[in-house]
């Protein structure tokens, strides 16, 4: 799956907590997640808050840019990522272990990180594998 693909996949399914996501779909999710964090916290400390009378970079100052971002891409982060513990076989529940400070962050991020299961497993089928487009939702309309 491309970076592209795993990110309009995952805006597509903003707040789809059923089914499944292949590690692909979750880490590339993760970078643009990062990569959109880090550009908008350089923005914000550039230009945002020195127009807001904050000094540069101050982190006293307001981030408007970025707590937008983060906004818009917080249900989307807990659907992927509950779809990528359903991959694993755990229930998405699990991404609340998030909530525990360091240990419930690498706690996470070895589940994340294991292979999915090739198997049906109780949370649906495997996700499609990488470069397959996965099917469509609209009923067609042949006539």
């Amino acid at each position: 799956m491309s970076f592209t693909g795993a990110i309009l996949s995952a805006l597509s399914q903003y707040a789809t907590f059923r089914g499944r996501a292949q590690r692909a779909e979750f880490w590339w999710f993760v970078l643009f997640a990062l990569l959109g964090n880090l550009v908008l916290f350089i923005v914000d400390g550039l230009i945002v808050g020195p127009i807001l009378g904050y000094p540069v970079f101050s982190l006293e100052g307001a981030q408007p840019a970025e707590s937008l971002f983060s906004l818009a891409i917080l249900l989307p982060g807990l659907a992927v990522g509950a779809r990528r513990m359903h991959d694993t076989g755990r229930s998405g529940w699990w991404w609340l272990i998030n909530l525990v400070p360091v240990v419930g962050w690498g706690i996470y991020l070895y589940f994340a990180s294991q292979p999915g299961e090739r198997a049906i497993n109780a949370y649906g089928p495997p996700p499609p594998a990488a470069g397959t487009p996965r099917p469509s939702r609209r009923p067609s309309r042949r006539s």
